[in-house]
């Protein structure tokens, strides 16, 4: 709780002190809600606060110094971030894109490290310099952009905030939720489109916040709330997890827009580039049908496009001061954006999440990647 917070508390504390001595217990109950809520909206609105940032340097020479990459990542959104607890090993759709980076940087997708963050700490966390890339279920927005001394890079996962609710309550639409309680993780988009959401309509809720995604959903699961909301598909990756998975049902309304991305620090622009490119890396493999499976195969033919993005002609790699064959690399030992969809969350994972916006481009999805050349 930061020194503002604690001032405004204190009168908070103060206020409901004299209302209660004046008599009725019903006015404490009210007051310290105020309380709780008012200390709440200070602590969301300083989250995306700027901090202490380091800028400039040169993050691959760092990252090649030590032999391995530090990526921002979460241990508690399966499908995307996740401690596998059969292998006690990171695993999901963002850790891929680590591995991804990885394997552009050094030329191996196992030299990575994983720092699990929170959502209130992500940030500070990239910023301080604690990791090279932060790839976490984030939020591009404007704010975020410019105000956080970070740059976002490619979105790998196009993605809108819902709503999952308990089938035998009947609630079909966000108006069904009116003066229900609803489980949000703190530090997030998603609190504040909630409010912003429901405000605009005029439903009267109250929030219940927590400060990671477990306690967000157990606390749900265990009917603290009416509601739980964060991204559909973090909704999706959660609801496996509950004791009866089929007793909940996920509206079909879409709150906002939640480009998912990975970013980095402003004052290294080639570190970016290195980022950027290798998302386009596998999304342009994906386009060209190029796979981890059969990428040796297209070595040593004659289509420009093919040979500039496996570097067998020019020297785009070294523009980023990255071996000539970076890209085939990543494809090779991570595989293409198709393959790291569908092994994290597509058909034969427990997710079976439809590509939707997520596919290419020419099969009507947002996926386009610049050209490599």
């Amino acid at each position: 709780m930061n020194k503002q917070t604690v001032v405004i508390v204190s009168v908070l504390l103060l206020l409901a002190l004299t209302l209660v001595a004046c008599g009725g217990g019903e006015t404490q109950t009210v007051e310290v809600t105020r309380i709780v809520e008012v200390t709440r909206i200070v602590e969301s609105a300083s989250s995306d606060a700027p901090a202490p940032v380091v800028t400039g340097g040169n993050t691959l020479e760092t990252i090649r110094g030590r032999d391995v990459l530090k990526c921002g990542g979460n241990q508690a959104v399966p499908g995307f971030g996740y401690i596998n607890p059969d292998t006690n090993e990171f695993e999901g759709f963002d850790i891929d894109f680590c591995k991804a980076v990885a394997a552009a940087a050094l030329g191996d997708a196992t030299k990575y490290e994983i720092r699990p963050t929170t959502a209130n700490e992500r940030f500070p966390v990239l910023q301080s310099g604690e990791i090279d890339v932060l790839i976490r279920n984030t939020t591009w927005t404007l704010s975020r952009d410019t105000n956080l001394g970070a740059d976002f890079q490619p979105t790998t996962f196009y993605d809108g905030q819902g709503m999952m609710v308990r089938k035998d309550t009947g609630i079909t639409s966000l108006e069904g939720l009116e003066d229900g309680t609803i489980c949000v993780q703190s530090g997030t988009t998603t609190e504040k489109n909630l409010a912003d959401v429901f405000r605009a309509r005029g439903i009267a809720f109250t929030p219940v916040v927590f400060d990671d995604a477990d306690k967000t959903r157990e606390a749900y699961d265990l009917g603290q709330c009416d509601g739980f909301t964060t991204d559909k598909s973090g909704l999706v990756s959660q609801q496996i997890l509950m004791a009866d998975p089929d007793a909940h049902v996920i509206l079909e309304e879409t709150m906002s827009k939640e480009p998912l991305g990975p970013m980095t620090r402003h004052g290294d622009n080639n570190w970016g580039d290195i980022v950027m490119w290798t998302v386009n890396c596998t999304i342009q493999a994906e386009e060209l049908g190029i796979s981890s499976a059969n990428v040796d195969s297209f070595l040593g033919g004659e289509d420009p496009v093919v040979q500039n993005l496996l570097g067998e002609v020019g020297d785009l790699g070294t523009y980023m001061g990255l071996n000539a064959d970076w890209c085939y690399q990543v494809i090779k030992q991570v595989g293409n954006y198709g393959e790291i969809y569908d092994r994290n969350l597509g058909p034969g994972t427990p997710f079976n999440l439809a590509r939707g916006l997520n596919e290419l481009w020419t099969n009507g999805g947002l996926l386009y990647s610049p050209p490599f050349r």
